[in-house]
């Protein structure tokens, strides 16, 4: 039979294990959450001058343009230029044969001199009745048709020079001249060909290259909303505008640009207004109908908040988002608007408040609503925590 241990001794026993577990070590106590706060590395946002810039898309136009049609009709005798050459204002390009011209200006001028000897004669006549009639030589009729045959006279002449500089004007169009400096394109005739005065088909066509347009498109709603900004008083007009050109490669062009003017109308058709740049062309970089986008200041911003690039994320729903460290410690997340990009910075015009600590590095340890350690962006970070034993 077996014997069972007295009460006494069995509470004995209790009572001893109760005494060595108390005199061992204690379990560390673990933090809220069971793990320590993250430490993450903040920028207290702060305003500054940015200046407002916009980003257009644009094609470069010829600063002048020139077709050439003749003016007279005839047949071409020689072309004079090399196509896609540099020619001068004046600079005879085309031939046209002037041998009938010429026999037109000769008649003209004959005509000229047999009209002004016709005159002479008559003012001569003219004179003697004038003063035979005093003496009531000649009757007055005969003295009145006199002086009307000299006023005759004066009007062939008239006429007559009229037909000689019309000769001259036709003779001197055989001959087409460049009306301005440029490079001009390839020639639609070849000697031997008829052309016809002011026919519809250009014989060739000079452009002026040297300085050239950019024509840019900006929407309406955003030069709206840029005017506003301007009269509300949180953006400052710039003293100047200036253009900076990005080519279709993705280079910036060398030379900056300026704003000529602005279209007064919106195109119905895409809502858009013309803005008109200049540039210098001295090397013949830009052609014309060449896609280019344009950089420009339209205003100066005096309290803008800007944030590193890798402080904003975006959204499922695809919007801009900040992480910021509230009064307490806590995380929390901003919808943001980011708009302008300078450098590495976005420019955040809605969202965050000068002061505001906005997390820029340590964002793949926490979430909304989490505390953290927040350290200053530029100073050591702190050591990380360790469970107390």
């Amino acid at each position: 039979m077996q014997t069972r241990p007295a009460p006494s001794l069995r509470y004995s026993w209790l009572a001893l294990a109760t005494l060595l577990a108390g005199c061992g070590d204690k379990p560390p106590a673990a933090p809220p959450g069971g793990m320590p706060a993250p430490a993450v590395t903040v920028l207290a946002v702060q305003p500054e001058s940015v200046p407002v810039a916009v980003e257009l898309p644009g094609r470069t136009a010829p600063y002048l343009v020139a077709e050439l049609r003749p003016q007279v009709t005839g047949i071409v005798k020689e072309r004079l230029f090399k196509e896609g050459s540099d020619v001068q204002s004046g600079q005879v390009l085309y031939r046209i044969d002037p041998a009938t011209y010429q026999a037109a200006f000769d008649s003209a001028k004959a005509s000229l001199a047999r009209a002004e000897a016709n005159q002479e004669a008559a003012r001569l006549k003219a004179g003697r009745h004038a003063e035979l009639v005093r003496i009531e030589a000649v009757s007055k009729q005969a003295n009145d048709e006199a002086q009307a045959a000299m006023k005759q006279a004066e009007a062939e002449v008239g006429a007559a020079r009229a037909a000689l500089d019309k000769a001259r004007v036709d003779l001197d169009f055989t001959r087409v001249t460049a009306p301005i400096s440029g490079r001009i394109g390839r020639s639609a005739v070849t000697a031997g060909a008829l052309v016809t005065a002011n026919q519809a088909a250009a014989l060739a066509t000079v452009q002026q290259l040297d300085p050239i347009y950019v024509d840019l498109t900006q929407s309406s709603a955003d030069l709206l909303r840029l005017r506003r900004e301007l009269e509300a008083g949180r953006l400052q007009r710039a003293a100047g505008v200036p253009v900076q050109l990005v080519l279709e490669d993705g280079s910036v062009y060398g030379h900056e640009g300026r704003l000529a003017f602005s279209e007064v109308t919106v195109d119905p058709a895409t809502g858009s207004v013309t803005l008109r740049a200049i540039f210098p062309n001295p090397k013949g970089e830009l052609l014309p109908g060449m896609y280019v986008r344009a950089r420009l200041t339209q205003g100066v911003n005096r309290a803008a908040i800007l944030v590193p690039h890798a402080a904003i994320a975006r959204t499922p729903r695809g919007e801009a988002q900040a992480m910021v460290v509230n009064g307490d410690g806590v995380v929390e997340a901003r919808i943001v608007q980011a708009g302008q990009s300078i450098g590495d910075r976005w420019v955040v015009s809605e969202g965050l408040a000068a002061g505001d600590r906005v997390i820029v590095e340590g964002l793949q340890k926490i979430k909304p609503g989490m505390p953290v350690q927040a350290q200053p962006a530029g100073t050591a970070p702190a050591p990380a925590a360790t469970p107390a034993k």
